[in-house]
């Protein structure tokens, strides 16, 4: 990997959007320097670099903070265009590609939490509108590789890191991605085998093991 200078990212060690950028970085090479933060006790450094949301992750770049995952992924591609692309060139695929990542941050985290935080008729709608998400991103992949083709790229990277959470879910509420949704279960184990995927996801069960301590936290049986 290649060094650059004054590259840091403040974040949490299972936070799916600060896993975006942490792939994103790999796919590209890009050495960075990791600052774990905790979330009940916020740094004064994450408070000064994002005084509005106050939230992980922030990349920091010779000084300079970026916000909100999927702009941070976007500001990699742009700071170091030299190096693995993970946005096609074609304008209209770039559009393609930027629905597609928005779809996913709108629709699959808000959902999932659902899916372990609810009880009842309402874990019951959160589960199938889960499901009916993961067959229109099933729908958009097709019978590509990846989503944009045969390389992985930007939707991949905004999607992939929920993957080490469909454990909980389906524990959770009671269903199976891979019956659900073939194709993602499959694309997401292709994914897992990349190395920028297998070096800053968690395994499954520690993954979970977060979820429960999460439930027990907040009085959820």
């Amino acid at each position: 990997m290649e060094s650059h200078k004054g590259v840091t990212l403040l974040d949490f060690w299972v936070s799916p959007f600060g896993q975006r950028a942490r792939i994103a970085m790999a796919e590209k090479g890009i050495e960075f320097e990791y600052k774990e933060e905790n979330l009940a006790q916020k740094s004064e450094l994450l408070l000064k670099m994002n005084p509005v949301h106050k939230k992980i992750p922030v990349l920091v770049h010779d000084g300079k903070p970026v916000c909100e995952s999927l702009i941070i992924v976007q500001y990699i591609e742009e700071a170091w265009p030299e190096k693995t692309p993970l946005l096609p060139s074609d304008p209209y695929q770039r559009a393609q590609a930027r629905f597609w990542a928005d779809f996913v941050d709108k629709k699959v985290y808000d959902c999932g939490t659902r899916l372990w935080k609810t009880k009842g008729e309402e874990k019951e709608a959160a589960k199938k509108e889960f499901i009916e998400i993961l067959q229109i991103l099933e729908s958009e992949l097709g019978d590509r590789k990846y989503f944009g083709g045969e390389t992985f790229g930007y939707v991949d990277v905004a999607f992939v890191p929920f993957t080490a959470w469909f454990h909980s879910y389906e524990t959770e509420a009671g269903f199976s991605v891979e019956e659900s949704a073939p194709k993602i279960s499959t694309w997401a184990k292709r994914c897992g085998e990349r190395e920028s995927v297998k070096k800053h996801l968690y395994e499954k069960e520690k993954v979970y093991e977060f979820v429960c301590m999460l439930k027990k936290r907040l009085g959820i049986e």
